[in-house]
């Protein structure tokens, strides 16, 4: 009875959802009518791995075992509630071994829950959240933070304070006699709009911190130890009322390698001892480099090795792909996800044809042979925008099939029959390979799926075949991408995110082996899609892929899905950096 006030839970749970997000008025409705807590159906979603609740105020407690029935969570984002230390402490207790991204911001927090290292965490035991790579405390009351949190999360990263009422950095943040062993990772530390008097010389402890913003506090200096930071690269102090008025220039001014460079000499009114100190620490830096070269030069390899793709917003992207889904496809082949990738070379040697092999492999293992998801890639410069995904008629429906000449869907499925039987037949064996294993996932359909262009033109058949019009070939550079299910939009996403990873890596392969160009025929890909490209580090590594953002919307123009989202692409996130 619980669950039929639920819709979205049942919907979860009937369609093996991944990721599940509960916001708005409605939710929080229902909340507060159940007493401040979520229902306990929740709890079963086993295969949940992204989980929003937000905006809810009524909210005050998670419940009991969350983290326990969760525990292929990797992003929980529970933004503007009312959740107190008490209230997340029951949800959260235990471990959350796949969790990479938390996020408790407006929350009017006052301390942390123990689980964070909180006032009633134990020193013992292994850690809550041993993948945790994002923290955004943001927008609560924290005064102060204890190094519990260095044990609750050793792998952070990025540590977001801004917004609350913290007087010292890093404060208790750092375990007494331990600070260089704590947050090894961490390389981003926000903490503007508190009330810091003080910034220590231990932040120099945090051996990988490249961005530090403590803009709009109370600070009259800053340590001269923040120049012995080995990796700092942004640094925002605006706002504060520094004593060092040349100082507070150079920081108006956003120079942070000068100021680094001025406090590294000592800053304003420098002495023979001043002078004599800083000769010293000159020394010691000196020392700490040549140990730091090494470690440099291996924090160079792991940069260079990273895959990168920057996300391109449909706010900021003055002409983007739209897509229109036609209620028909809703009994028919209901899930679609798309998104545009730019900056492949295809060009050398073999790389399209590892393309092609790639996007063969992850039919054969992530689609489960077709049968959970399709693939199709397109040449995005032969493609006529807006397009529609439709439903059409089998003999109605025409497509230039891949390798072939215009057809009828119906004409195009008895011709592959007959080519199965005949192949069968040759071979004398009871599997065949290639398109026609996938004819059966057609059965019984009065009308076949397809994505049509603005001029009318079958570009994609799923989960068939997709057209020779945007055929994918050397010369291409930016790809549409589409995958279509009629399981669920969330193994659409998964199989997108795997998708662009493995475009990434042949991408930055075909770089690293400068092959020179070849001629490989253009085999041809079946499916939905064509052939799977390489993509992410485009141009030497130095300069990411660009994915530009899709929209999926109904006929009355209603957003029904868009990709990337924010919480896309964190599956594969510990192998592909996205630059959002």
């Amino acid at each position: 009875a619980a669950a039929a006030g639920w819709p979205e839970l049942e919907a979860a749970a009937r369609e093996r959802r991944r990721e599940l997000c509960l916001c708005g008025a409605a939710v929080a409705e229902r909340v507060a009518a159940g007493g401040g807590r979520l229902p306990a159906e929740l709890l079963a979603l086993r295969l949940l791995q992204s989980l929003e609740l937000s905006g809810c105020s009524a909210l005050r407690e998670l419940g009991p075992g969350l983290a326990a029935a969760l525990p292929a969570l990797h992003t929980l984002v529970l933004r503007g509630n009312a959740l107190g230390p008490a209230g997340l402490g029951a949800g959260l207790g235990g471990t959350l071994p796949a969790l990479r991204l938390l996020d408790l911001s407006g929350n009017g927090l006052e301390a942390l829950p123990a689980a964070l290292g909180g006032a009633h965490e134990s020193p013992e035991g292994a850690a809550a959240f041993p993948q945790l790579r994002s923290l955004n405390l943001s927008g609560n009351r924290l005064r102060e933070l204890g190094p519990g949190l260095a044990r609750a999360a050793p792998q952070l990263q990025a540590l977001l304070l801004t917004g609350n009422r913290l007087r010292a950095l890093p404060g208790g943040l750092l375990p007494p006699g331990a600070a260089a062993a704590a947050f090894p990772l961490l390389s981003r530390l926000e903490v503007a709009d508190n009330e810091v008097q003080e910034l220590g010389a231990d932040i120099a402890a945090l051996p990988a911190l490249k961005s530090l913003d403590v803009a709009n506090n109370q600070l009259r200096e800053l340590p001269a130890a923040l120049a012995d930071c080995p990796r700092l690269k942004e640094a925002n102090f605006r706002g504060n009322q520094l004593k060092d008025k040349r100082l507070e220039k150079m920081v108006n001014g956003c120079q942070t390698k000068a100021i680094l460079e001025y406090l590294r000499a000592g800053g304003r009114g420098k002495g023979k001892a001043d002078s004599g100190r800083e000769e010293a620490r000159k020394k010691k830096r000196e020392k700490q480099q040549k140990k730091d070269g090494r470690d440099g030069e291996q924090d160079e390899l792991e940069e260079a090795s990273k895959l990168l793709v920057k996300v391109l917003h449909v706010s900021e992207n003055p002409a983007p792909l739209v897509v229109k889904a036609s209620p028909g496809v809703k009994d028919v082949r209901p899930f679609i996800v798309c998104c545009v990738l730019k900056g492949v070379n295809l060009k050398p040697g073999n790389a399209l044809k590892r393309f092609l092999s790639a996007q063969t492999k992850l039919h054969e293992d992530i689609c489960e042979k077709r049968t959970a998801a399709t693939i199709a890639t397109h040449d995005l410069q032969l493609i006529k925008a807006p397009l529609t995904y439709d439903v059409q008629p089998p003999d109605q429906l025409k497509i230039v099939p891949l390798g072939r000449r215009e057809i009828r869907a119906k004409d195009l499925l008895r011709q592959l029959q007959l080519e199965a039987e005949e192949q069968r037949k040759q071979k004398k064996r009871q599997n065949v390979s290639g398109l026609h294993r996938y004819l059966q996932l057609l059965d019984g359909k009065d009308n076949y799926p397809c994505l049509v262009d603005a001029e009318g033109v079958v570009i994609s058949f799923p989960p068939i075949t997709n057209s020779e019009k945007t055929k994918i070939r050397k010369d291409t550079r930016d790809l549409f991408l589409e995958v279509t299910s009629d399981t669920s939009l969330q193994i659409c996403k998964d199989v997108m995110d795997t998708l662009i990873l493995k475009i990434a890596e042949l991408n930055r392969l075909t770089w690293e082996q400068k092959e020179d160009s070849g001629s490989d025929g253009d085999s041809d890909a079946v499916c939905g899609a064509g052939k799977l490209q390489p993509s992410p580090e485009e141009q030497a590594g130095s300069f990411p892929l660009l994915l530009e953002q899709v929209r999926v919307l109904d006929m009355d123009g209603n957003l029904r899905v868009l990709y990337p989202s924010k919480t896309d692409l964190a599956t594969v996130s510990s192998l592909l950096t996205v630059l959002r």
